[in-house]
């Protein structure tokens, strides 16, 4: 046995990693818990201190992979297993960091002799009941090799034994996997996305064109107005009216945020606030018939160096989501520079209008076809 594993046989019996220290002297190295002293090294081994503090991050092993909680100081080791990651549209590069401290966050690496070879993350929602998985990744020279599915068991199990009331995991994927592995799954909703793009010094002539468009086709007036949503509490109530989501015809029962679905229950209401998201709402009264929101942009790797934000839409009403997505980007055109990408997530039967809407200007231009969001639930 490794002087690591026999040095993790005995961090394991902790109840927590976080509360030992380690002493070394005369050639001896101890851990000391809660005032008890436990000599690691014999006449035989010596587990030394670097050792200790390298492995005392560690939670498993398995299929010849070391499994660790990540550390900031990972960040490069994560970001060079990343290349191409979701099309260069990759949230992961700005938000590493953030995750470490995130309330409710595990976050797992796999390595391979040392080196980092895969990644992903567990986000507990819905009261602890629940966990979203995101952020996974492989290195590229170890892609297609069933290296995903072995850390998706490991961060499934360890998520399990850490938090034994966690019942459900669900995910968000930008692609259809194939019957075989979504039959592993429930299906819950699939959301069209509608992917916009264009230089940042042409989403002001892009907005005034679609302003015009509503104006000529009456649409400015022929439904209620989009009115910003600032008050905390206004919101709870809206987010918890027992109506909202036959009303919106909430995708699953949920409110997905860049991707992350909640419930509507007051603890996830947590969670979207630390998003900093910007809400609008139709005008019509105490039971809205259309909300959205927008995130704040954030930078990604995309052709070398981009902004994104994410505008999500939820009801079904054409003439709201068209100024839904003016008032959207009316409010961030002064925050973008550069090359800005816009992912508009919406009902699928809105999506044609939308684009449609949207088409037409020299330099904000669709950035692909038609794709999907998948909105995936299973026991855990």
């Amino acid at each position: 046995m490794s002087r690591l594993r026999k040095g993790w046989t005995f961090l394991n019996s902790f109840a927590s990693l976080q509360e030992f220290k380690v002493h070394v002297g005369r050639g001896e190295t101890y851990l000391e818990h809660n005032d008890k002293i436990t000599r690691l090294s014999t006449a035989r081994y010596t587990l030394t201190c670097a050792e200790v503090t390298m492995d005392s991050h560690c939670v498993g092993e398995s299929d010849g992979l070391t499994f660790c909680l990540a550390r900031p100081e990972d960040y490069d080791d994560m970001m060079a297993i990343s290349q191409d990651i979701y099309g260069g549209n990759d949230y992961l590069p700005h938000r590493y960091h953030s995750w470490m401290t995130e309330p409710g966050r595990v976050v797992i690496i796999a390595r391979r002799d040392r080196k980092l070879v895969a990644l992903e993350s567990g986000l507990l929602v819905d009261g602890g009941e629940t966990v979203i998985v995101e952020g996974l990744r492989v290195c590229p020279n170890e892609r297609g090799c069933g290296l995903a599915g072995v850390i998706q068991r490991f961060v499934d199990g360890y998520i399990k034994k850490i938090y034994p009331n966690v019942k459900t995991k669900r995910l968000t994927r930008g692609d259809d996997p194939g019957p075989e592995k979504r039959s592993k799954f429930t299906l819950l909703a699939r959301r069209a996305i509608l992917s916009l793009w264009g230089d940042s010094e042409g989403f002001d002539s892009f907005v005034s064109g679609l302003k015009e468009k509503l104006v000529v086709s009456d649409e400015s007036k022929s439904s209620s107005p989009l009115v910003p949503l600032k008050d905390l509490d206004a919101l709870k109530t809206l987010l918890l009216d027992s109506d909202l989501s036959s009303r919106l015809q909430l995708p699953g029962g949920a409110i997905i945020q860049d991707w992350q679905p909640l419930k509507l229950m007051e603890s996830n209401l947590h969670v979207m606030a630390r998003r900093n998201l910007t809400w609008f709402v139709d005008g019509s009264g105490g039971k809205p018939l259309f909300m959205s929101f927008h995130t704040p942009p954030y930078p990604v790797p995309f052709n070398g160096g981009s902004l994104r934000f994410n505008i999500d839409l939820y009801g079904t009403d054409t003439s709201l989501a068209k100024k839904a997505i003016t008032a959207h980007l009316n409010s961030m055109k002064s925050e973008i520079q550069g090359l800005v990408l816009v992912h508009i997530y919406m009902n699928q039967i809105l999506w044609e209008d939308l684009k449609q809407f949207c088409e037409g200007h020299e330099t904000v231009k669709q950035f692909r076809d038609y794709w999907e969001q998948l909105f995936l639930e299973r026991e855990l």
